[in-house]
Formats: structure tokens, C-alpha cells, sequence
């Protein structure tokens, strides 16, 4: 900075020279009026200032309002500015803009100011800054130690973020970042506490942070101009807000919680993609609905939500009736209808290319879990497998978040190069219960999302380095020089372990343990020098007081399943906190204290329970039709909250005893003493009803059941068992005999009652009695039907869930009233009219079904959704055999089988 004085030096004595025929005395300008100094008009503003903080003008102490122009040398401004702090230490308001200058098209040219010199941060009277019109790409980071700012001005700049540290602004009240860059807001922004005017229009936001929420005095919100394609429902915990300004988004719905802010004045929802207001909104006089799409159906040309896309890129929007699409050069953003996102950048294929897709049910050999993963969606198969792209392609796949686990993350994995790999993904928030992995991929082939415990990795050098864990940093690797010849990348994820259960399982109050540590590596199996490996000590053990007969390090190398204490064949170091020693090759490493003197077989027990997850097993029937049997298995903190949800409408007996599973264990439902399955279905094999269980997907099925036996003489008193494992070639007809079978590889789980109540010779059939309806199907065969059977079943399951149901399939509100009046006192009336009116007048329509299913799934009934598409799937399988039996089909239209992660090469298209 002294450097850059001196060379200006000469230029600001040249200019005060020339500059003092508007002085109304030695050395004080005209423009100092009071305590405002305004130079941002001024030709020589930078070079005038330099001099008067050169002469100590007397009068510059007493400035509180600074104005300079942002149109001045960059280097000059910076000079400047560093004079400011020692100069004006008085000073409450700093204006630095361009926007004075307009090119040749008229428009406005932005200042050169890129940042701010660090000592500015002692400024500690500034309360208002305004940086606008320059050429900003990141906030300086001495802006956000301006404790004192009450209003930031940052409008017209090229900002592409704003940093985390904006949050300790805790006086901020006014906050404008306009016509930037921003793809996204940092959470932190929720830690402004006191701001009561937001303005971030004309940016490129597709998502808010749900602590939007916490800006408990914001009065005026406005987000115009952006992506959003959906919003936090936190939004509607802004009690002070009076004006909210959301026109000209994506946004295909909004929170209803909108409709109960107390203070809001206005609501400018203009020029979205709206299709469903809250009814509370409709009529609200402060509101502005101009310029949506409100009750028409989607089209392809409708903007997918969640996705960037630029306004010329073509966009799509698959219903469930299409599992292909084409891809041009010029690129395009596609929504699946099973709601996965892609977008494809202008250029990703030289040619056009047909991309087809389909979603798997997850199934063991479809996804590659580690023995601490969790599987958080189902597998997603993008075709053509291997092809790459010229430009990544983004992808985004919806997932149900689980609760915060310390020390694991979110991450998407792929078949890639033979072999399983995991994807850098960043997450984005739809609503607080639903999340976005969104990734960028090279190539096509099978997807999933996955929980896996927090892996740090880096690339080891011949030179040497240090790995340690970022979950606990008292793990850590020292890698010494000459470990390796060539780099080799080197992964380490740790565990977290529970101590009260490894105090039960060992009858020991004393015992602990360490987290559990796995390492591995790319290249050769062992180093050629030691690494040195540091664990911290046992929870309540430290190095000055332990017994080292009772410390054991355990060893795990997979794929054997035993653990190996080798404590006697390693130094252990102790330190007052940490265990240190080295080993040569990687694997899994736990340190255990325990009286105990073989712990081989009790630390695989306890491994074993660090995975088992203790669920319950449900099986309910349907109130108005106790055919229909719902069966599913719950993580025991759910079960109450479940059960409450669906005890409106089901009712049954009490859960299973708790049972212990393991993430992507089989097992499967018998139903037994005379009652068998209804209908075929793709998951049921020999009458038995197949689940896979993974802990943050819904295990649940309904099915129909029957029975040969006599209903009308009496009630049948039948029961459903759950066991283990994949479908045998046997299975016991009574539980009885699989209950006594309690030893360690006993099948049996659980066996709850079935009833089904005795039929009176004068009850006609149970659902759709006396409905004079015409012969009615949906869809085709190729693609599956619907019929009239189908769609009584799925009316008797809607149940008070209907009019959101209606609304989604395009229904006015106007009609809903009508069907509502029409059928006062009979809800199943109400539902099946609505239900088939509309699908008469969607019969021959294309695309009739997957809209059906998308209306589902968007009023939360998922389940009604997946049983509706495992009709579709079973029609198709039956279509496409018969036509093979007839030899119909040629050979090249046969459907692709699923990858198994065995697979060397993955199926082609």
C-alpha cells in the first residue's frame, strides 16, 4: 500500500494543485458541507481526499457521510480507502458507486471496485455501506467485521455467493444484494436476527435455506426475478412480514402456512407456474395471482421445478406413460415423472440421442451398501449406460432426509469403471421433510442416494502428509516420506459407538470403547514405511490411570468376518488422551477396555448390534373393507406416530415384538390358516408377500386377501407370519411350529391375527354397490391398464385425502363444492364421483395415468401411488409375455435385465 502512495504521490499534489480554484479556504473544498463529504462527482474525488488527509485537515475528524465514485483507478480507490479509517474515524455512512457512467447503449457501466482494504473493519461507527454498481465478485471480507452496519447496499454487482460469516451482522436491518449472481443463500442468513428489509431480486436463487425462518422482524421480503421453483415452509413462521414480493419465478405451489401471517399486506405471486393455491389465498384481496397457469393441466412445455435453466433451453415434463425422451445438441431440462430432475447443457451430445430411464425397486443385488450405510432412495437406471457426455450432466434426485446423525453425510452412488463409486454431492432443500442430492455425472448408468458415515480422503505423496478425521479430530494417520513411490488416494471413515450397550452386552459397568475406525486405500496393499495411526483412548479412560492389561486393540480385515486382537503384536504409545501405533497395511481398528480376556467373538456381537436396527412389525385391516391388509415394518421410534395416523382408518392388533434387522435383509410375509393373496402381484412369490428392509424407506404393502373357506357360515380366523430371508421352496403352513424354532438361526419373526368378519347372505359386494357406471379403462396395454375394478379399490382408499387429490388432477375448487354438496352425508360417494368423472373424461387420453400417479404422490399419498404403479408394472410384464409366447416381439425389444453390482460390464440399451 505504501508503494502505491508513493507512486501516486506526484498525481494527487498535481491534482490538488489543479483543484484549488474550488477551494473556499487552505485546504477545505466546497464539498465538505457540514459533516457530509461528497466526492463521487467530483473528477479528481480519490486524488482530493489523499490530499486532505495529507494536509490533516482538521475538518475531515467531523465527516460521518463519505461519498466517493466507483468509476476511479482501482488502485487509486484502494489507496484511498486505507487513508479512511485513520482520517474519518467518525464516520457512519460510506457510499462507494458507479452507475455514473453509461455506455454507448445507454446503459448503466459498473465501477471498478473488486474489494476493500482489511482496515476498514475498524470503522466502528459505520452503520450504512453501500457498495452498488460495481464489479464485487465476493464480499470483502472485512464487510461482515462491521459489527456496527445497520444497512448493506450490494445491488448491481457480479456476487456469486454470500459467505457464512454474514451472520455476525447481528445489528443489520436493511440488506440489498439485487441484480447479482446468487445461485443460493448461506444458513447463516437466519442469524439476522434484527433485519426488517431483504431484498435479493434479479438474482439466480432456485432454493432458500429453511432458516429463512428465523428472521423473526423482517417486514418486507422480495425475491422477484429468480428460480425458485418452491419454498420453505418455515417462510410462514415470518410473523412481522407485511410485504412478501415473489412474481416472476418457478414456482409451481406455495406453503399454505402463507395464508395465517397476521401483518401481511401484500403477496405478489405474478408470472409463476401455479397450478395450486391455498384456497385461504384465492380470494385474499392483498394477493396477485396474474399471469399463472392455475387449473390447467401440465404440458411438456411447463418449467420443471428445481432445476437452473436458462430461458431458451427447451424443457420437459414426463408423465408416467414415457420412459424415453430426446436429447438435442442444444441441451434441455427434463423432470421425470417419478420426479427425478436432469438437465442436459447445450453441447452435452454431438448428435441427438434418445435417453430412457427406469426406477428400480431396491433390492440386495441392485444396491452396494457398506456395513454402516443407509439407503436413503431407489435405484434410478439411466440408459445409454457408459456414453459420455461432451459437458456434465446435472442430477437431481429427491430423498427423504433422516434425523441429524452426527458424523455421516448424503451422497449419490453410481456404477462407474466396473465398480461402485460415490459422487460429490450437494444438497438442496425442496421442504423441511424432503431433500434434493444433486450431482454431476459424466456418464449414464445406475444411481441411488445413500447415508454412509463421513469419509475424508486424500492423495498420499511420496513426500509424506497427514489424514485426520473431520467428524473426530483426535483420529488422525501420519503418512512419513517414503511411505509410497507413486500417490496413492487414501480413505478414512469413523464410526460413532454406543457404550451403554456395549456395557450390556459385556455385564461390565466399567467397559468403553473407542470410535471405530476403517482406512483403505487405492494402489499396492501395504506401505513401504510404517503410518502411524492415533486413536483417542476409551470415554473415561485416560493414559495417567488406566490398566493396560485391560486395553485391546482390535483388528478387522474384510471380507472376514472375525476380529483379531492384536495388541501383543503392536507398540501402543499413550498419551494422556490418545493411543498410538503403526501398521503397515489398512483395515478396520477399534480399542476396547475390558476385563475381559477374549474379546475376539464379544467385539463381533458388538459390531453386529452397531448395525441392527430394532423395528416392529404392523398388520392392519381396512375399516370399510377388511380384505385389504396393510403389512409393514417400522423403526420402533415410529411406530406410535404411524400408528396413530392410520388408526382413522385401519384397525388391527398390536405390533410385533421388537425385532432386530440389518439394512437390505429380506424377509417375508405368510399369510396362513385359509387366507391367501388376491390378485398376482410382482412381489409376491408362492403367496407370499417379499420386503426388503431398509430403515429410511417405508416398508409398507396393502394387499388384497381371500379365502376358500365359507364367510357366510362364519367369521375366518386367520393370521399372517413374518420371516426371515428370501422365499424357501417350504414354508410351515402354521406359525406354531416356527415359534418353538427360537435358536439363533430361527426364521420366524412374528405372527399377528387376521380376521375376516362373516358375510350375511343379504351384503352385496363391499365397495361399489348399486354404481351405474359404463365399463371404464385407463392407459392401454403396452404401457398397462386401470380398470374400473382398480379404480372402485383405489376410491375406497383415498378416504378424507380426496379433494387434494382432485385439486391436483386439475378439479376446480367451484367443482369440489359441488361434488361435496351433491354427496353430503356419504363420503365414498363423494370420492368415487369425483374419481370416475374425471376418468371418463380422461378416457383415450394419453397420458391419463402417470397423471393420476403424479397427483398422488403430490398430496402425500405415495402408497396409493406405488400400488397403482405395481398394477401398471404387473399389465406390462403380462403384455410383453404374451407377446413373446406369440412371437411377436423381436429379440431386440426385450426388456434389460437389472445390473447386480457382480456384474463386470453393466447392460447396454
Amino acid at each position: 500500500m505504501a508503494a502505491v502512495e508513493e507512486e501516486l504521490e506526484p498525481q494527487v499534489s498535481a491534482a490538488g494543485d489543479a483543484a484549488d480554484t474550488v477551494d473556499a479556504g487552505p485546504g477545505v473544498p466546497l464539498l465538505l458541507a457540514g459533516n457530509r463529504l461528497s466526492l463521487d462527482l467530483h473528477p479528481w474525488g480519490c486524488r482530493r481526499l489523499l490530499r486532505l488527509c495529507a494536509q490533516r485537515t482538521p475538518q475531515l475528524q467531523e465527516v460521518e457521510f463519505l461519498q466517493l465514485s466507483g468509476h476511479e483507478d482501482p488502485g487509486l480507490l484502494e489507496a484511498t480507502l486505507a487513508r479512511v479509517p485513520e482520517n474519518l474515524p467518525h464516520l457512519r455512512s460510506l457510499v462507494i458507486k458507479g452507475g455514473q457512467h453509461w455506455d454507448e447503449q445507454g446503459a448503466c457501466v459498473r465501477g471498478s471496485l473488486t474489494t476493500l482494504p482489511a482496515s476498514l473493519s475498524s470503522l466502528a461507527r459505520l452503520v450504512h455501506l453501500d457498495l452498488s454498481f460495481n464489479s464485487l465478485e465476493t464480499l470483502p471480507a472485512c464487510v461482515t467485521q462491521m459489527s456496527g452496519l445497520d444497512a448493506l447496499l450490494l445491488s448491481h454487482n457480479c456476487l456469486s455467493e454470500l459467505p457464512a460469516t454474514l451472520g455476525a451482522l447481528s445489528a443489520l436491518t436493511f440488506l440489498s444484494a439485487t441484480h447479482n449472481r446468487l445461485p443460493a443463500l448461506p444458513p447463516a442468513l437466519g442469524a439476522l436476527r434484527a433485519l426488517q428489509r431483504l431484498d435479493l431480486s434479479e438474482n439466480l436463487l432456485d432454493t432458500l435455506p429453511v432458516e429463512i425462518g428465523s428472521l423473526l422482524s423482517l417486514e418486507e421480503l422480495n425475491l422477484a426475478s429468480n428460480r425458485l421453483q418452491s419454498l420453505p415452509a418455515s417462510l410462514a413462521e415470518l410473523r412481522s412480514l407485511r410485504f412478501l414480493v415473489l412474481h416472476s419465478n418457478l414456482l409451481a405451489s406455495v406453503p399454505a402456512g402463507l395464508a395465517h401471517l397476521p401483518l401481511l399486506a401484500r403477496l405478489d405471486l405474478r408470472d409463476n407456474q401455479l397450478r395450486d393455491v391455498p384456497p385461504e389465498l384465492l380470494d385474499a384481496p392483498f394477493v396477485r395471482l396474474q399471469g399463472n397457469p392455475l387449473g390447467e393441466p401440465l404440458t411438456d412445455s411447463c418449467s420443471p421445478p428445481g432445476l437452473p435453466v436458462a430461458p431458451e433451453m427447451p424443457r420437459l415434463f414426463l408423465t408416467s406413460d414415457f420412459d424415453s425422451f430426446l436429447v438435442t445438441p442444444h441441451g434441455c431440462s427434463v423432470t421425470l415423472a417419478c420426479g427425478v430432475r436432469l438437465q442436459f447443457p447445450a453441447g452435452a451430445t454431438p448428435r441427438s440421442v434418445t435417453i430412457r430411464y427406469r426406477l428400480w425397486l431396491p433390492e440386495p443385488r441392485l444396491v452396494p451398501l457398506g456395513p454402516h450405510d443407509s439407503l436413503l432412495s431407489g435405484v434410478l437406471e439411466l440408459q445409454p449406460h457408459g456414453v459420455a457426455f461432451q459437458q456434465e450432466v446435472g442430477l437431481w434426485l429427491l430423498f427423504v432426509p433422516p434425523k441429524f446423525q452426527r458424523c455421516r453425510e448424503v451422497v449419490v452412488r453410481t456404477w462407474s469403471h466396473d465398480n461402485w463409486s460415490d459422487l460429490e454431492t450437494h444438497l438442496h432443500e425442496e421442504t423441511p421433510k424432503r431433500l434434493w442430492a444433486h450431482c454431476q455425472v459424466p456418464h449414464f448408468s445406475w444411481f441411488l442416494v445413500v447415508s454412509r458415515p463421513v469419509c475424508n480422503a486424500c492423495l498420499v505423496p511420496p513426500e509424506g502428509t497427514l489424514l485426520w478425521s473431520s467428524g473426530h479430530p483426535g483420529v488422525k494417520v501420519t503418512f512419513p516420506p517414503g511411505a509410497t513411490k507413486e500417490p496413492r488416494q487414501v480413505c478414512m471413515q469413523v464410526v460413532r459407538t454406543v457404550g451403554r450397550e456395549l456395557r450390556a452386552l459385556l455385564e461390565e459397568p466399567e467397559a468403553a470403547a473407542s470410535p471405530l475406525l476403517c482406512l483403505s486405500q487405492s494402489g499396492p496393499s501395504s506401505f513401504l514405511r510404517p503410518v502411524t495411526v492415533q486413536l483417542p483412548l476409551p470415554p473415561g479412560v485416560t493414559g495417567l490411570s488406566l490398566d493396560r492389561a485391560r486395553l485391546h486393540l482390535l483388528y478387522r480385515a474384510p471380507p472376514a468376518a472375525t476380529w483379531d486382537d492384536i495388541t501383543a503384536q503392536v507398540a501402543l504409545e499413550l498419551t494422556h488422551l490418545y493411543a498410538r501405533f503403526q501398521v503397515t497395511h489398512f483395515s478396520w481398528y477399534w480399542l476396547w477396555y475390558t476385563t475381559k480376556a477374549c474379546v475376539g467373538g464379544l467385539a463381533q456381537k458388538a459390531w453386529q448390534r452397531l448395525r441392527l436396527h430394532r423395528v416392529n412389525l404392523i398388520a392392519l385391516q381396512r375399516r370399510r373393507d377388511p380384505e385389504q391388509v396393510l403389512l409393514q415394518c417400522l423403526p420402533g421410534n415410529k411406530v406410535d406416530a404411524t400408528l396413530r395416523r392410520l388408526l382413522e382408518r385401519y384397525r388391527g392388533p398390536e405390533p410385533s415384538d421388537t425385532v432386530e434387522m440389518f439394512e437390505g435383509e429380506k424377509f417375508f410375509a405368510a399369510f396362513e390358516r385359509g387366507i391367501d393373496v388376491d390378485a398376482d402381484r410382482p412381489d409376491c412369490v408362492q403367496g407370499r408377500v417379499c420386503f426388503v428392509f431398509y430403515s429410511h424407506l417405508k416398508n409398507v404393502k396393502e394387499v388384497y386377501v381371500t379365502t376358500t373357506l365359507d364367510r357366510q357360515a362364519q367369521a375366518v380366523r386367520g393370521q399372517v407370519s413374518f420371516y426371515r430371508g428370501a422365499v424357501p421352496e417350504e414354508v410351515p403352513e402354521e406359525a406354531e411350529a416356527a415359534r418353538l424354532r427360537k435358536g439363533a438361526d430361527a426364521l420366524w419373526m412374528a405372527t399377528l391375527p387376521i380376521k375376516l368378519p362373516r358375510l350375511h347372505r343379504s351384503e352385496g359386494p363391499p365397495q361399489g354397490a348399486g354404481l351405474a357406471l359404463a365399463p371404464l379403462n385407463l392407459g392401454d396395454a403396452e404401457t398397462g391398464f386401470l380398470t374400473q375394478s382398480n379404480l372402485l379399490n383405489l376410491a375406497g382408499r383415498l378416504g378424507p385425502d380426496w379433494p387434494a387429490v382432485a385439486l391436483h388432477l386439475g378439479l376446480s375448487y367451484q367443482e369440489l363444492q359441488r361434488i361435496r354438496h351433491e354427496f353430503r352425508s356419504d363420503l365414498d360417494g363423494q370420492i368415487r364421483h369425483m374419481l370416475f368423472s374425471w376418468a371418463e373424461r380422461q378416457a383415450g387420453q394419453p397420458g391419463a395415468v402417470g397423471l393420476l400417479v403424479q397427483a398422488l404422490e403430490q398430496s402425500d399419498r405415495r402408497d396409493v401411488a406405488e400400488e397403482v404403479r405395481a398394477i401398471l408394472e404387473l399389465g406390462r410384464h403380462k403384455y410383453q409375455d404374451g407377446i413373446r409366447r406369440t412371437s411377436l416381439a423381436p429379440r431386440d425389444l426385450a426388456p434389460p435385465g437389472p445390473c447386480t453390482p457382480q456384474t463386470p460390464e453393466p447392460a447396454q440399451a
